[in-house]
């Protein structure tokens, strides 16, 4: 018998969250023979409705966790380290919008998993809304959906909507409260072990015909505002790095259990490393990585679509990074949305 705790993150999400408890009332897992599954809605820091709305449609399985504090770094390191059993063998990380490819997705993400005691991550791949459905799509839509999927590799990166790790290596580590971007560093710090080791990227993989859906920015300035928070973090979560790098190696396990319960350690560590000369608050890497991808495959370098869609993407990427540089500079870094 094998333990798995499925934790829901969920804030403010009032609309949707009785929509989300049906889908994971469908969920085979629930009914497997040969696991113990709970499901925990994670509701952290609402301010709506989406803890009554929750309790009113749970079914059996499906408890709801009532979470004062919010932010999901914080929830993050509340379902790891107190939540969940201590006995879980799987622990599920699951955001409260997006949609299951099937009944048996989070079975087939839990089995392909234990299938593989050599990981420390199990991905599903993230797919946007407007490429799942691309009937009746505008023009915007359409160029949004024609760019997707062209910059990460979902099957070695850490998607935040949905992976699975085994419960004693999520346990490993600790987030810093406040992080904009926290999959990110959640993915060094499992290729790394806490920055401790080299890269190692058999630890994360993607689950073979597993997927979910979630809803796709449709105006561009929503867009922006998205890709402006990815920037920030991103930039950020290079922060909190070069401050660990600084520390013995045998003590940066240590500093990130500090940081897990200090809320001010992430704004000390932006007002000390940041701004950096000469890019200021925002590497330059973000500026330029679609050229630079696009320059080292030369199967794509002549493509004219492919050449389009990266001049298109940079120059979109020129305007995020310039807001992101404003931002920054007007004190926005930690808990910027």
């Amino acid at each position: 018998m094998r333990t798995v705790d499925i934790g829901v993150f969920a804030h403010n999400e009032a609309e949707g969250i009785g929509h989300m408890v049906a889908r994971l009332a469908a969920q085979d897992i629930l009914r497997a023979g040969d696991m113990a599954v709970r499901v925990l809605i994670l509701a952290n820091g609402c301010k709506d409705a989406t803890v009554a709305v929750a309790q009113a449609t749970a079914r059996p399985g499906i408890t709801v966790v009532d979470l004062a504090e919010g932010g999901k770094s914080r929830t993050w390191n509340r379902f790891v380290q107190t939540i969940s059993r201590p006995e879980a063998d799987v622990l599920v990380f699951c955001d409260a919008d997006i949609e299951f490819s099937d009944a048996g997705a989070l079975q087939r993400l839990v089995r392909g998993l234990l299938g593989r005691p050599e990981l420390w991550v199990m991905n599903s791949q993230p797919i946007k809304d407007i490429v799942a459905r691309p009937e009746a799509l505008s023009a915007q839509d359409r160029l949004i959906a024609a760019a997707s999927g062209g910059l990460d590799d979902w099957k070695t990166a850490i998607c935040g909507q949905l992976y699975a790790m085994p419960a004693e290596k999520a346990r490993r580590f600790r987030l810093p409260i406040g992080l904009p971007v926290e999959d990110g560093f959640l993915r060094a710090m499992v290729l790394t072990d806490a920055l401790t080791g080299p890269e190692d990227f058999s630890r994360i993989d993607g689950a073979e015909a597993v997927s979910h859906t979630y809803a796709s920015e449709r105006r561009v300035l929503d867009l922006i505002r998205h890709q402006t928070r990815i920037v920030i973090g991103s930039a950020i979560n290079l922060c909190c790095f070069n401050v660990l790098r600084k520390i013995p190696s045998a003590n940066r396990h240590a500093e990130l259990k500090r940081a897990m319960v200090n809320d001010r350690w992430l704004p000390e560590v932006i007002r000390r490393e940041l701004p950096r000369m000469p890019y200021g608050y925002v590497p330059p890497h973000f500026l330029v990585k679609r050229l630079r991808r696009l320059l080292a495959n030369p199967a794509q370098r002549w493509q004219p679509k492919r050449v389009l869609l990266t001049l298109a993407g940079t120059g979109f990427d020129a305007v995020v990074y310039l807001r992101a540089q404003i931002a920054m500079a007007r004190g926005a870094g930690a808990g910027f949305w």
